[in-house]
This record gives structure tokens, C-alpha cells and sequence, in this order.
């Protein structure tokens, strides 16, 4: 066994993105998704659903969808006692303070103020670091024939707007981080500014309730979402149908991959010989063979990583054993991702 200290220039550090799929079918788009009857009917299916990409509802959902009403509208109110006090109230008043971090704040969806929207929470099990922006495609039914298609503005080149839940970018008509700007040079609706916004450092798309709710004339969806006080409607349902029927929810993952490259450097001088008591006698420490003195043959298999203490901290195994001798010289690239 022979040691060799590593010079700083044998040590580099290098990050990439990588990019792969969300949904557990392995696929990058969702054409097919189903609700829980267990969930659905249970009392929190009276706000939201969970969303699955199995007809039995087998394995984690993929996402969520939640409505949230500012005035609490839609869902019967705690007590009777307290108007207002409901859990679309709740839902809205948790992503103002998870987004927007200020109760007093109201959510502005382009140019247009809207204090009723829908949320897809994307399982977090589906991503390691955040949604890649530019992937999206959501396709939304509207009416029985007609169909929209959203992405996010990430590749009209306008820096990200910051939020207490990261990076947020508008949800607009396209596909696929193509923007279609036939309704309006942004990609919005007409009456009523963009589609939401996308959250992809926490995996939320809020869409907003005004622009699902208009014309498909102006770009909307007439989704028709009921705001009754004090009243059960499943809103939650009623977007679940337009993805449903839309067929087709395309997105993907993004995660920075960070490698330790080290270059394992042995000369033409260094790791000729070897310990291995084929080598050497193992009584007398002499090299066995007269024709190893002066011209040895070794093979190298394992690169072992120490620390300043001699403590092995990692080995490389090679892929085949390779030749070392006087008149060879080696360079072995390790990396380390983490």
C-alpha cells in the first residue's frame, strides 16, 4: 500500500442541473387522473382532493387541489356563529402567509386582484429540489369541447419575482414554456390579468378564480365557481374536471447536482510495486522474482480516499485491473455527488 497526497489543483467542484419526471407513472405528463371516494367523501374532501394517477387510488397521490375563498365562501362555516370563519378561509389566509408573508397583502395575478383561488400542491415525494420552470403544460376543458393551454412566462426572459416561498412566475397561455400571446402580449386573459402564478421552489400552482371563472371568449375556462356562504359546494371538484377532461398535465423536476472531482495521479515512478505476497516474502520482505527489481508489473484496482490521519474515507474500485509499470503513467477520476 502506498499513499500520495493530493495537490489542490487535483481537486475540482462542479454543479449541473438534472432534470427528470414528477409523476409516479414515470412519464413527464399525466393524462389520466383519478380522486379517493374514501377521501372525497370524508370531511376534508369538502375543501380539497387528492389527486391520483391509479383508478384505485394506489400509491401516494400526485398532487392536490385546494380551493380558497378570502370571504370563505364555498364550505360551511365552523360555527354558525362566526361568519366567515370557514376552511376555504383557512386555505386562503395559509398560502397568503406562506406566499405573500403579510395578512394585510392580497393576491395580484398580473394586473387584475383576485380573493378567490385554486391550488395544485404538487407531491413533495415527486421532487427532490423544485419544479423545473418552462416544463409546464396543463391543458383545462372548457365547456364540453373547448380546451386552454397554461405554462409559466419563465422563458419570456423577465427575472423571477421573489416571494417568501421563492422564485414566482405567471401561469399564461401556452405550452410548454411557449408563451401564446394571440389573447394578449402576456399570455393573460383579456379582463382578467394572468392565469396565477407558479411557485416552483415549493411545488404550488395558485391559478386564479377570476380568470378560470371568465368567458372562454376572454380566455377563460367558465369553470363557474359557486361562492354561496355557508355552503358545501366542492369547487375543488369542478377544476379536478377541466384537468380531467383537459388530459394532459405536463412537468418536470430540476435538481442541482453537485460532483467532487479528484484526480488520482500515479507517475511513472510511483506504484510499481506491490505488498501483495504473490510479490513479495511474506517472512524475509524481499521481492520475489529477480525480474520485478529493476522491471515490476503490477495491477492496479482499488483508488482509496484517506483523510490527514490515514482513515479511509471512500474507494474507488476500477473497472478492470490496469497495467503499471516504469513506462506507464495513470490518471484515475473520481467523483463524489452529494
Amino acid at each position: 500500500m502506498a499513499f500520495q497526497k493530493l495537490d489542490p489543483r487535483d481537486l475540482l467542484i462542479s454543479s449541473e442541473p438534472v432534470t427528470d419526471t414528477i409523476w409516479d407513472t414515470n412519464s413527464p405528463s399525466l393524462t389520466n387522473i383519478y380522486t379517493s371516494s374514501t377521501q372525497t367523501l370524508s370531511n376534508s374532501g369538502r375543501f380539497y382532493y387528492n389527486i391520483f394517477s391509479d383508478a384505485g387510488a394506489a400509491g401516494s397521490s400526485q398532487f392536490s387541489i385546494a380551493y380558497c375563498d378570502k370571504q370563505g365562501s364555498g364550505s360551511l362555516f365552523y360555527n354558525a356563529a362566526v361568519p366567515g370563519a370557514s376552511p376555504t378561509r383557512t386555505n386562503y389566509g395559509q398560502y397568503r402567509t406562506l406566499v405573500l408573508g403579510d395578512e394585510d397583502s392580497d393576491f395580484v395575478f398580473g394586473n387584475q386582484t383576485s380573493d378567490h383561488f385554486y391550488v395544485l400542491s404538487i407531491e413533495r415525494s415527486g421532487y427532490k429540489e423544485s419544479i423545473l420552470p418552462g416544463s409546464l403544460t396543463l391543458t383545462l376543458l372548457s365547456g364540453s369541447t373547448s380546451t386552454i393551454t397554461l405554462t409559466d412566462d419563465s422563458s419570456l426572459g423577465t427575472s423571477a419575482v421573489f416571494t417568501d416561498a421563492g422564485r414566482r412566475y405567471n401561469l399564461v397561455s401556452g405550452s410548454a414554456g411557449t408563451v401564446f400571446t394571440s389573447t394578449n402580449s402576456n399570455g393573460w386573459t383579456s379582463n382578467s390579468g394572468s392565469y396565477g402564478w407558479l411557485l416552483p421552489d415549493v411545488g404550488l400552482m395558485i391559478l386564479s378564480g377570476e380568470a378560470l371563472d371568465g368567458a372562454y371568449s376572454d380566455g377563460g375556462v367558465d369553470l363557474q365557481t359557486v361562492r354561496t356562504s355557508n355552503t358545501a359546494s366542492y369547487n375543488q371538484g369542478l377544476l379536478y374536471e377541466s384537468i380531467n377532461g383537459g388530459a394532459l398535465f405536463t412537468l418536470n423536476s430540476k435538481e442541482t447536482l453537485s460532483s467532487d472531482y479528484i484526480f488520482i495521479r500515479a507517475r511513472n515512478n510511483e506504484f510499481n510495486y506491490s505488498t501483495n505476497p504473490s510479490f513479495i516474502s511474506g517472512s524475509t520482505g524481499a521481492i520475489l522474482f529477480n525480474s520485478f527489481v529493476d522491471d515490476p508489473q503490477v495491477y492496479i484496482t482499488t483508488v482509496g480516499l484517506y483523510n490527514n490521519s490515514q482513515e479511509l474515507l471512500a474507494v474507488a474500485k476500477l473497472s478492470r485491473p490496469l497495467l503499471k509499470d516504469f513506462t506507464k503513467e495513470l490518471l484515475v477520476r473520481v467523483r463524489l455527488d452529494f
